[in-house]
Parts: C-alpha cells; structure tokens; sequence
C-alpha cells in the first residue's frame, strides 16, 4: 500500500489575482449589501481563500445614498462616536447620516464585518464608496456586481 502525500496551497501576495466591482446600492439593504461586500473584499469567493492573506477584490459602491435599511432602522438606529474626552460623546440618528454623509453608512457597515487587526485595515482600504452615479474607477475597468436583492 502505497502513501498518499497531499499539500495545501497556500495563497500569498504573488498568486493572489484582484479584480476590479462595482455594486449598485439603489433600494439594497445595507446590512445584506455590506455582508457580500464583505465577504469578496476577504476573498472568501475565492477556491484558494487562505485566512491569514489579503485574496480579496477591490469594491466600489456607487449610489450610496440611496440604500435602505429594513424595519425601523432608519428612525431606530443610532451611530455612535466618541472622542475620548469627558462629554465628547456624539451620537446621530441612522436618517440624519444617510443625509449628511450616505457614504458613512456603507463603510461603517462593511468595516465592522472585516477583522479587526492590520489585515482587516489592509482589506478595508479596498473599498471606494461614492453617492452619485460617477466614480473615478473607470480606467480599472470594473466589472458589475449583481447583488440579489
């Protein structure tokens, strides 16, 4: 009986291929739409996802401000800062930044589903979130990103 000897490969910053998205946020969830997001910006679409390497792809959000929230979240939900200063606390209601900054929203949302440690800070640099239709990633040649809704 002969052995059987396998090896894992690994992936590292050589083999990794990154592509270019673009996700549409009109009427999306954005809890859901952050999730998917987050999961390619960690390359876990990828068959050699290796959890200690960036294999994720560059995302860019366009029409931020037109994402949704389900329930009573946007009425609800409250963002919370806080400087670090006695009475420094600031918080804002979920309408009141999807108005002011629409962009805050969705990367707040995909940035508490990365890790927390210098990769996930590495993968979180990835992500381009813009309001409006145009965005300055054309020359990448992004490739549209179906969300289900």
């Amino acid at each position: 009986m002969s052995k059987l000897h396998f090896t894992t490969k690994h992936a590292n910053e050589a083999t990794v291929k990154r592509d270019w998205y673009v996700v549409d946020g009109t009427n999306q969830t954005v809890g859901r739409m952050s999730a998917k997001i987050a999961a390619i910006l960690r390359g876990k679409n990828k068959a050699y996802y290796t959890p200690h390497v960036d294999c994720g792809d560059f995302i860019v959000v366009i029409n931020a401000d037109k994402v949704t929230f389900s329930g009573n979240k946007l009425d609800d939900k409250i963002y919370i800062n806080f400087s670090g200063y006695p009475g420094g606390k600031k918080e804002e209601a979920a309408k009141s930044l999807l108005k002011r900054r629409p962009e805050a929203v969705v990367e707040r949302a995909v940035k508490g589903m990365l890790p927390k440690n210098r990769l996930g800070r590495k993968m979180y640099k990835k992500l381009f979130v813009y309001a409006g239709m145009e965005h300055p990633h054309t020359a990448q040649q992004p490739k549209e990103l179906k969300l289900s809704k």
